[in-house]
């Protein structure tokens, strides 16, 4: 599967496509209403997203901007985004209401997510010590390094594979406001070279004291990361447990329902799973009776079997 749909909203406000070459800028909604999506174009673009940037900060009141997603930008299959974090570094102090902020969000049409070129994006989150939610999309090249953010509640990195660097540098990062963290980890065919100790941090729970909500998921190596979350200590606090998308098997569901209870959570998310009838039937025994609202479903799940007798599951997005 691939990404078909560009954000409808960030930061809980509407998304709103700003104007492109051309275009009139008269009628724009109120600078605070919208979450403002700037996008250029993949393929023989006619403007900068550099360019396309600036228009922006001259036609609307920026100092009153609360959310901003940043689109495509000219040839994003061969460049990262390097311009694009210039461009944002030298307009923060014009940007004082910024709360949320989404690098990347670009469709299959214009970029498949495994050939989106990203770069380290720790600059992003250390120039705006006020943002609440960051997301990016693309793992190929991408870099996070660990630091510490006070506000940041919501971080959000979706990737066909995501390098082991970042999901180290993540768990090595103090974040004491993030309630919520969502990882797709991929598989190797994109990068995606993490493995379950890699986790290490985020799992032990020290550095994420509010976290609530955890979402790893889209991985190749499902069953061991549900596993190393059966018996970490960040579970016992967690409302939301999310380890879909990815090749869960019986052998990592079983591993789950066996460590540490699950029963407080307020939903577990295994959708897109390869478990049997048996396996998922014990876990709608053993939780739903608590009150655990599950996902189950694995309509979307590819499944194969060679004429070797090899079994290819998949991911749910990769290329």
């Amino acid at each position: 599967m691939t990404i078909h749909h560009h954000l409808s909203a960030l930061y809980r406000l509407p998304a709103h496509t700003f104007p492109g070459p051309g275009a009139p800028t008269d009628g724009l909604p109120d600078a605070e209403t919208v979450a403002w999506r700037i996008t250029g174009d993949v393929y023989d673009a006619d403007e900068d997203w550099a360019d396309a940037f600036a228009r922006f900060l001259a036609a609307v009141d920026t100092t009153r901007v609360r959310a901003l997603i940043v689109g495509a930008w000219e040839e994003a299959y061969d460049t990262d985004p390097s311009p694009v974090i210039e461009a944002l570094l030298a307009a923060r102090d014009r940007l004082p209401a910024l709360r949320a902020l989404f690098l990347g969000d670009m469709v299959m049409e214009e970029c498949e997510i495994s050939w989106i070129n990203q770069t380290d994006v720790t600059p992003l989150l250390e120039a705006f010590p006020e943002l609440v939610e960051f997301g990016v999309r693309g793992g190929s090249g991408l870099g996070f390094s660990a630091l510490r953010h006070t506000g940041l509640r919501r971080l959000t990195m979706e990737a066909g594979g995501l390098p082991a660097a970042v999901v180290r540098g993540v768990g090595a990062s103090d974040l004491p406001a993030l309630e919520h963290l969502d990882l797709w980890l991929g598989t190797p065919n994109y990068g995606g070279d993490s493995e379950a100790a890699d986790l290490e941090g985020i799992l032990s729970g020290a550095r994420l004291p509010a976290l609530r909500h955890l979402a790893l998921r889209n991985s190749e190596m499902q069953d061991a990361v549900a596993a190393a979350v059966a018996d970490s200590p960040v579970l016992d606090r967690l409302e939301v447990l999310d380890l879909s998308m990815g090749v869960l098997t019986d052998d990592g569901a079983a591993a789950l329902l066996d460590g540490r209870p699950l029963t407080h959570l307020k939903k577990l998310d295994l959708h897109h799973n390869y478990l049997t009838e048996r396996l998922q039937d014990r876990v709608r025994a053993t939780l739903i009776p608590a009150g655990v609202e599950v996902d189950l479903d694995r309509d979307d799940a590819d499944e194969y079997k060679g004429d070797d007798g090899t079994v290819w599951r998949y991911i749910a997005v990769g290329e």
